[in-house]
C-alpha cells in the first residue's frame, strides 16, 4: 500500500550553525557575502522515518541552496558571513546594495544597524510517484494558508492539512481515480479538490504528470526530436539558461542535465558528445556526425499535427517572447542576477507570482493588482477558479497524444525484435554471471530488414544502454521477472499485428501515424470525469489556535508523528481502494537504507570520492566492454550472414565506422574527466596539443628517401642481394599530430582529435601513442584533478592494455573515412640486374579502393620519388609502362613498392617481367596485383627474385608457368580458386580481407589456373619453332567462329536444333567481339597481357563457361591440342564448365585498372 506522500519537508537557514558557503558555487568565495550562496538546511521533516523509504537529508539539500529570493526569515549571522571573506571583501556599515537603477529612483544602500536581511525557505514533499499538479496546488495553497495575522474565523491548521496528506491520501490502483481535497489558495475558504489517476497497464502507458505542452512551447518541435535523438544516442545533454553545479560535467558518462548560467560561455570539458540546448535563445548545437531519427519528416509533421489540434502555439521565432519574460521563465533552478536586488514589495510579489503566458497582453501594474486583489479571496473572473483544473486535464490529454506519437514510431521500428532475440540456453544464475560477454541480440540480421538511410542511427542506438536493458528485461521475462514497461510495448505490438494482419505482418516501408491515442484517450477522461474514489476531508487536529506570523513555521512534530488511528467506518471507500492495490516493492529500497543516514546533510569528501571512484571504475568497465565488442565484430564472432541481398552489404562498414566512432567518443569523455581548466572543445586534442608544445624541441626528421638515394639501387646491382633503402617512417606520436593538422578538410578540435585515433587505431600504435602522452606526468599534473581517470594509475594500465588488443586486427578506419584527404605516396620501383635502366619514358598508374590516379611520370634516372594525390583508399593495382623510345627500352622490373606515408602501409607489386618491343611477349605495360606488407623491419634484404623476407610469396605478372602442374593438382586448385571468389561475393565489405581484382590476378587467382588448364596439353609449346603464347590459339578460335557467322549470314548452314544453335551464335558474336576490343583497344600489351584482360572480361560478361563447348569444336584446338587436354577430354570439359558455372550467376564489377576501358557491350548471353 502506497501512500501518496512520505515526508512534508522544511528548508532554510539553520540559526544555530550560521551561514555556510556553498561549495559547488562557482567562483563562491571571490564574490562579496551578500552575494554568495549558502548552503541550506532541513529544519524539520515529517514524519521523522518511514521504514520504506528513509530519510536523505543531504539528497533532499542538494536540491536547494540559500539565495536572494524573496520570502523567508531574518538573517543574524550575516556578520559572521562577513567576516568569513577576504578583508577587502568585507561590508562596510553603510554599503550600496545595486548600481541597477533602470526608473531613475534614489539608489538604495545596506545599513547593518538597522536592515533586515531575508533568506529563501522552501517546503517540500517527498513522494513515490510524481503527481506534480496536486502536490503544487497542495504546497502553495498550504503557503497561503499560513496565519499572518489574527483573524476570528480562521480556517484549518497547516498541520491538518499536512496530516491528512501524509497518512490519509493514498495512491489510486492501476486503472482507478481519487477526489483528495487540497488547501484552499485562502484561509476563509473550504479546501479544493483535485483528482489522481492512474493509467492501465499494459492498455496504458505509465503516469505522466509534468507537461509536455511547456517544453514544446519554449523549444519547438525541432529541437525537442534533435534533443531526444541524441538522448537515445546516449550523448551528454546540456540544457542551459540564465547554479552552479558545474561539477556535475566532469562525469564522462552520458547525462540530461540542466545547468542554470548567467553567461553563454559555459566550461564543459569536451563537445565531442555534447548536445547543448540554449533554452532562452531556442537553439541547440549536437554533436559531430549525429545520426538522423528515421522518418525524421514524417514524425515532426505529425507532432506538428498533434500542437495544432490541441492549440500549442509554437513561436516561429524568438523575437516572439520579449527578455522579460525569457528570463522570468526560463531558469529551472532559483535565479541570482548579480547586478539585481529585490527592493520593494513590489518585487516581492512579482517574485511569488507565476509567469504570464507567451503572448499575455496584460501590463506590470494589472497584473500586481491582480495580484493583491487574489491574496484577499477575491475572485477576478468566474472562471478563474475552474482554469487550472481544465488547463491541467487539458495538458494530460496533450501529454497522452504526444507520448503515444513517440511510441508508435518505436512499435513500428521494432514490431519484429523478438525474432531477433537470442534466448540463453542456461539456467538464470550463470545468464546473469556471463551476460557482458554474450551476444543476446543478432543486430546484423535486424538490420539487413530496416531501410539503408535508417541503419546509422539504429546501429548506433543498439548499441546503447537502454536497448540492452530492454533486450535483459525480455530475456528475464522467460524466467517469470516481467518489466512493466515492456509489457506495454509488446501489448502495443501485438496490437499493431492484430491489426495489420496478425504474426505475418509486413513491415510497411512507409510512414505510419499513430491511431492508439484516441482509444487511450476515452480511457484518461473516464477516469477524470467519475473519480472511482474519495480520499477524506482534512479535519483539525490540533486544540490549539496558530499564532499570526510573517513566515513559514515549523510545524508541530508530537501531533504529525503520531500514527493515525483510522475508523473504517468514516472512510468507507478508502478502505475500499486498500482492497483492491497491489504494489511492487522496488528492490533497491532495502540495499538503500542501511546505507543512508539521516543525519548526513552534506556531501562529504568522503561521498565525492566515491561517487567519482564509481565514474573511474564505469570508464573502465566501458573500455572493456568497447574493445572487446570490437574485437568480436572484427573477428566475425556473431556470424557471417551468407545472403544474395545486396543492400544487407553495406551495413558491415557502418558497424565498424559506429563501433569506431563510439571509441573516439568514449576517448573523449576519458579525457573529458576531472580536467581542470577548459582549452577547446576536444579535451583530448587539447592534451595533444599541449604536449607538442612541450615537446616540439624533438623535431622530426624526415625519413624519406630522397631522390640521390636511387644511385644505390644500380650501384648495387652487381650484389646478389639488394638491399632496399625505405626506411620505416617515425612512429612517432608528434608525426601523426603533425600529420593531421595539415589536413585540409578537417577543421574543427573534434574532428582532429577523431581523425588522430583512427590514424592511430590504423596504425596499431593508438595504445603506444597514448602511453606516450601519459607518460608526461608534469603535464597530467598540471591538466588534470588528483580524482582524475587519467591520474589512477592503476585504472590507467588496465585502460592502455585494453586498447592495446585492438593491435590484433586490421583497420582501415582512416583511410575509409577521409576520402578527400591529400596523401603522399612514397614509390619506388626495383628494376632487375639484367635489365635496370631503360632510355624510355615511363610512368605508373596508381588504383585504389576509392580512386585511381592519372598516368604519373617517372622522373627519369630516378627509381623513387614521392607524388601526392587525394586518398586512393587501400591499394589494389599498378599498371607500370612506358613508350618504348631511345635504343635501352627495354626493362626489366622486379617488383614496385608503394607506401602512403601517413598511415605507413606498404604495398608490394610483382613483377618479374621485361616491359619493351621485341622482349619476352612484347608488353611494353603490365597490371601488377598489390599485397599488403606487414611491418616492415629495418635492414631487411631482397633477394633476386624480388621477394622480401616476411613476405608472403606473390606471382609475378602473368606469364607461362616454370613447371607443368599435373591433372588432378590443376583441378583442385580451380576449385579452391573459385570457391573463394563465391565466397567473397556473400560476404559482408568488412569481412573482406582481399579485393576481387587480386583473386582474378593474383597468385592462385582465376587467371593463373586458367592459365594452367589450357596449357596441359598445348601442342605449341614443343612442336613449333617459334614461342607461341595462349593468345595466339584464342585469336586463331576467333577468326574460325567469324567463318562460321559469315556462313550464317549467307545461309549455307542449317540448324538441327533451332534453341541450341541460337545460344552458340551469340556465344561466337559475344567472343568475337570481346577479342577484336581487346587487339584495337590494349595494343601495349602483350600476349599475356591481353590473356589476362580477357579472362577477366568473359567473367564480367558470363561468357567464360558457355565458350568452351564451341572453343572444343574448333578445328584449330584439334591442331593445337592433345586428347588428354581439358578441351579434348570430355570428362575433363565436363569438369571445367560445371566448376566454371557458378561464377555465372556472379554480377561482378571490375576496376577500371584491368578493364582498360574496354565496357559491357550487351547484356550477358
Amino acid at each position: 500500500m502506497n501512500k501518496f506522500a512520505d515526508y512534508f519537508v522544511i528548508c532554510g537557514l539553520d540559526l544555530s550553525s550560521g551561514l555556510e558557503p556553498n561549495k559547488f558555487s562557482e567562483d563562491n568565495l571571490h564574490i562579496s557575502p551578500l552575494e554568495r550562496s549558502y548552503k541550506c538546511k532541513v529544519l524539520a521533516h515529517y514524519p521523522e522515518n518511514v521504514p520504506h523509504n528513509p530519510f536523505d537529508a543531504s539528497a533532499v539539500c542538494m536540491a536547494m541552496y540559500i539565495t536572494e529570493l524573496s520570502s523567508g526569515l531574518k538573517v543574524k549571522a550575516i556578520q559572521n558571513a562577513q567576516n568569513q571573506g577576504p578583508q577587502s571583501r568585507s561590508l562596510p556599515r553603510h554599503f550600496k546594495l545595486s548600481t541597477h537603477n533602470p526608473s531613475g529612483a534614489a539608489l538604495t544602500y545596506y545599513d547593518i544597524s538597522k536592515d533586515k536581511l531575508f533568506v529563501s525557505k522552501s517546503i517540500s514533499i517527498i513522494c513515490q510517484s510524481a503527481y506534480v499538479q496536486a502536490a503544487k496546488i497542495f504546497l502553495e495553497n498550504l503557503f497561503r494558508c499560513v496565519p499572518k495575522r489574527a483573524v476570528t474565523s480562521a480556517g484549518l491548521s497547516l498541520e491538518s492539512y499536512v496530516f491528512n496528506l501524509i497518512y490519509e491520501v493514498q495512491l489510486p490502483a492501476p486503472g482507478k481515480s481519487l477526489l483528495i481535497s487540497l488547501p484552499p489558495s485562502d484561509p476563509q475558504l473550504p479546501p479544493v479538490t483535485a483528482v489522481l489517476q492512474s493509467p492501465a497497464p499494459p492498455l496504458e502507458l505509465p503516469h505522466l504528470d509534468f507537461s509536455l505542452r511547456l517544453m514544446f512551447l519554449w523549444l519547438g518541435v525541432d529541437i525537442v526530436v534533435q534533443i531526444f535523438t541524441c538522448l537515445l544516442l546516449e550523448n551528454q545533454i546540456l540544457l542551459r539558461s540564465t547554479a552552479s553545479l558545474h561539477h556535475f560535467l566532469d562525469a564522462p558518462v552520458p547525462f540530461l542535465m540542466g545547468l542554470y548560467a548567467s553567461t553563454e560561455n559555459i566550461k564543459v570539458a569536451s563537445e565531442a558528445t555534447l548536445c547543448y540546448v540554449d533554452i532562452d535563445k531556442c537553439k541547440v548545437q549536437r554533436p559531430e556526425e549525429t545520426a538522423t531519427f528515421p522518418h525524421l519528416e514524417a514524425f515532426t509533421a505529425e507532432i506538428w499535427s498533434a500542437l495544432d489540434k490541441y492549440g500549442v502555439h509554437v513561436p516561429n521565432s524568438e523575437n516572439t517572447r520579449s527578455n522579460q519574460e525569457i528570463m522570468s521563465r526560463s531558469c529551472t533552478l532559483p535565479g541570482r542576477p548579480q547586478n539585481r536586488r529585490k527592493l520593494s514589495i513590489h518585487d516581492t510579489l512579482d517574485g511569488d507570482r507565476p509567469p504570464s503566458p507567451p503572448g499575455s497582453a496584460r501590463s506590470e501594474a494589472l497584473q500586481r493588482i491582480a495580484d493583491i486583489v487574489r491574496r484577499t479571496g477575491v475572485a477576478l473572473d468566474q472562471n478563474e477558479t475552474s482554469h487550472p483544473t481544465d488547463s491541467y486535464i487539458e495538458d494530460l490529454r496533450f501529454n497522452n497524444s504526444i507520448r503515444e506519437v513517440f511510441l508508435n514510431r518505436f512499435v513500428h521500428i521494432f514490431q519484429s525484435y523478438e525474432n531477433f532475440v537470442i534466448f540463453p540456453n542456461q539456467d538464470k544464475d550463470d545468464w546473469f554471471n556471463n551476460r557482458d560477454s554474450m551476444q543476446n541480440f543478432d543486430k546484423a540480421s535486424f538490420l539487413s530488414d530496416q531501410p539503408e538511410q535508417h541503419r546509422l542511427f539504429l546501429w548506433r542506438f543498439l548499441e546503447s544502454q537502454m536497448f540492452a536493458t530492454l533486450i535483459d528485461n525480455k530475456i528475464l521475462s522467460t524466467w517469470g521477472e516481467q518489466d512493466n514497461n515492456l509489457i506495454i510495448f509488446d501489448n502495443r505490438i501485438k496490437l499493431l499485428k492484430q491489426r495489420y494482419g496478425g504474426e505475418n505482418l509486413i513491415r510497411s516501408l512507409c510512414y505510419e501515424p499513430c491511431t492508439t491515442a484516441h482509444d487511450t484517450q476515452k480511457l484518461l477522461e473516464r477516469r477524470l470525469t467519475n473519480p472511482d474514489f474519495e480520499s477524506p476531508l482534512p479535519r483539525e487536529i490540533m486544540n490549539v489556535k496558530p499564532n499570526p506570523t510573517r513566515y513559514f513555521p515549523l510545524l508541530d512534530k508530537e501531533v504529525l508523528n503520531k500514527t493515525p488511528v483510522v475508523n473504517k467506518g468514516s472512510i468507507p471507500r478508502a478502505s475500499a481502494l486498500r482492497k483492491g492495490m497491489a504494489f511492487a516493492r522496488h528492490p533497491h529500497l532495502a540495499s538503500d537504507k542501511t546505507n543512508k543516514s539521516g543525519n548526513n546533510q552534506d556531501m562529504s569528501p568522503a561521498l565525492i570520492a566515491q561517487a567519482n571512484w564509481t565514474f573511474v571504475e564505469k570508464l573502465l568497465k566501458d573500455c572493456k566492454a568497447k574493445t572487446k565488442r570490437m574485437l568480436l565484430a572484427k573477428l566475425g564472432a556473431e556470424g557471417v550472414t551468407l545472403s544474395s541481398n545486396n543492400a544487407a552489404d553495406n551495413f558491415g562498414a557502418v558497424e565498424e565506422s559506429t563501433l569506431v566512432a563510439s571509441l573516439c567518443e568514449f576517448l573523449e569523455r576519458v579525457w573529458s574527466h576531472g580536467l581542470q581548466r577548459k582549452r577547446g572543445k576536444s579535451a583530448l586534442w587539447s592534451h595533444l596539443l599541449i604536449y607538442q608544445e612541450t615537446h616540439q624541441h624533438g623535431k622530426i626528421v624526415d625519413q624519406y628517401l630522397s631522390p640521390n638515394d636511387v644511385t644505390r639501387f644500380s650501384s648495387n646491382l652487381e650484389n646478389r642481394n639488394l638491399k632496399v633503402d625505405l626506411p620505416p617512417l617515425p612512429h612517432s606520436l608528434l608525426f601523426d599530430v603533425s600529420n593531421i593538422q595539415a589536413m585540409t578538410d578537417v577543421k574543427t578540435g573534434i574532428g582532429m582529435a577523431k581523425a588522430w585515433v583512427r590514424l592511430a587505431l590504423e596504425k596499431k600504435q593508438l595504445s603506444k601513442h597514448l602511453r606516450t602522452l601519459l607518460s608526461d606526468q608534469t603535464l597530467l599534473r598540471g591538466q588534470y584533478k588528483r580524482s582524475a581517470f587519467l591520474r589512477c594509475e592503476e585504472e590507467k594500465e588496465q585502460f592502455l592494455y585494453h586498447l592495446l588488443s585492438l593491435n590484433a586486427v586490421d583497420y582501415f578506419c582512416f583511410t575509409s573515412t577521409y576520402p578527400t584527404t591529400v596523401i603522399p605516396y612514397r614509390i619506388v620501383i626495383v628494376p632487375n640486374k639484367r635489365g635496370a635502366t631503360t632510355s624510355a619514358n615511363a610512368w605508373v598508374v596508381l588504383s585504389g579502393t576509392l580512386s585511381e590516379t592519372r598516368r604519373i611520370p617517372v622522373p627519369k634516372a630516378a627509381l623513387n620519388f614521392e607524388y601526392k594525390h587525394q586518398n586512393l583508399g587501400v591499394l589494389t593495382t599498378l599498371r607500370i609502362g612506358h613508350d618504348n623510345s631511345g635504343l635501352y627500352a627495354k626493362w626489366m622490373i622486379d617488383y614496385v613498392i608503394v607506401r602512403n606515408d601517413i598511415t605507413g602501409h606498404t604495398y608490394k607489386f610483382p613483377c618479374g617481367r621485361w616491359l619493351g618491343r621485341g622482349a619476352d611477349d612484347g608488353s611494353t605495360e603490365r597490371l601488377l596485383v598489390g599485397n599488403l606488407m606487414p611491418t616492415q623491419v629495418e635492414g631487411e634484404e631482397v633477394n633476386q627474385s624480388g621477394s622480401m623476407g616476411r613476405t608472403p610469396p606473390r606471382c609475378r605478372s602473368p606469364g607461362p608457368p616454370r613447371t607443368e602442374l599435373k591433372q588432378s593438382q590443376i583441378q583442385h586448385m580451380l576449385g579452391d580458386c573459385v570457391n573463394n571468389i563465391v565466397k567473397w561475393h556473400y560476404r559482408r565489405n568488412s569481412e573482406r580481407n582481399t579485393t576481387l581484382t587480386a583473386l582474378l590476378c593474383g597468385e592462385s587467382g582465376l587467371v593463373y589456373c586458367l592459365e594452367n588448364v589450357f596449357l596441359l596439353g598445348f601442342k605449341s609449346a614443343r612442336l613449333f619453332v617459334g614461342k607461341n603464347y595462349l593468345w595466339d590459339y584464342f585469336v586463331r578460335v576467333k577468326e574460325q567462329f567469324e567463318s562460321e557467322l559469315m556462313e550464317e549470314s549467307t545461309g549455307n548452314r542449317t540448324a538441327s536444333l533451332e534453341r541450341n544453335h541460337q545460344e552458340t551464335v551469340a556465344v561466337w558474336r559475344c567472343y568475337c567481339h570481346l577479342v577484336e576490343e581487346i587487339m584495337s583497344t590494349s595494343k601495349a600489351l602483350g600476349k599475356d597481357g591481353k590473356f589476362q584482360l580477357f579472362i577477366c572480361l568473359s567473367v564480367r560478361e558470363h561468357l567464360l563457361h558457355r565458350m568452351l563447348v564451341p572453343m572444343a569444336g574448333c578445328k584449330v584446338t584439334l591442331e593445337m591440342y592433345e586428347e588428354s587436354s581439358f578441351l579434348r577430354n570430355r570428362g575433363l570439359l565436363t569438369f571445367l564448365r560445371q566448376i566454371l558455372l557458378p561464377l555465372d550467376e556472379l554480377d561482378v564489377v571490375l576496376e577500371n585498372s584491368v578493364t582498360h576501358g574496354i565496357s559491357s557491350p550487351s547484356p550477358h548471353v
